[in-house]
């Protein structure tokens, strides 16, 4: 697999929008985080608000189990403290319903702060960087002679605009048709330049020739 252009000046600019797109995640991952844990803050209220429910209906409940012991009113003295006692229990049950919410808004809010940012930018940069590690990993199969540089040529016929195929011959099919090597050979540069591909190296040698 080919992540990067062979092409120096390419080559920077993908590996900076790398660097850069990883920066602009790890950004709003923090930034989401401390959404997340900001907003974990506003629960604080609710924390306290369940503990001393809890506690003070614990409280009630054991000073109404000592006044129920009392001889013939002990039931009657507990009412007061028992209900009072499902009381703080609502109250608490209250707290742990508010605290659960926030939670519930924190890990929201926390999300939506840093996938929003995040998915824009993957949605330009990544399929960009797919499409070039796609198409330069299966051009640079064909790279390894200079008989491949037909191939790239003929792509260049395709693609290229007009303009640029006539900067390279006055008449570049013909001229690729007669296998011109100067202009086969420029033809290629311009496709496998697109590609971030660079032609074989010339070894100085003719196909068959003895080492």
């Amino acid at each position: 697999m080919k992540l990067f252009a062979d092409t120096p000046a390419r080559r920077t600019r993908q590996v900076l929008a790398d660097l850069l797109f990883v920066a602009w995640l790890v950004l709003w991952v923090w930034i989401g985080a401390a959404v997340h844990d900001g907003t974990l803050h506003l629960a604080g209220p609710g924390r306290q608000t369940e503990s001393a429910a809890t506690s003070m209906g614990e409280q009630l409940r054991d000073a109404g189990g000592r006044l129920g012991d009392a001889p013939l009113v002990g039931d009657e003295l507990a009412v007061p403290f028992d209900r009072a006692a499902d009381a703080s229990d609502g109250l608490a049950a209250a707290g742990r319903d508010t605290v659960e919410a926030v939670e519930r808004l924190a890990l929201l809010l926390g999300l939506s702060v840093a996938l929003i940012p995040i998915l824009v930018v993957a949605a330009l940069h990544l399929p960009r960087r797919w499409r070039f590690v796609r198409e330069a990993t299966a051009g640079a199969r064909f790279v390894d002679s200079q008989q491949d540089l037909d191939l790239f040529a003929l792509r260049a016929l395709a693609h290229q605009p007009m303009r640029v195929l006539a900067a390279v011959s006055d008449d570049p099919a013909g001229a690729w048709r007669a296998r011109d090597p100067d202009v086969v050979r420029r033809l290629a540069a311009l496709e496998l330049a697109d590609l971030g591909l660079r032609p074989a190296k010339r070894t100085g040698k003719r196909p068959g020739s003895a080492t």
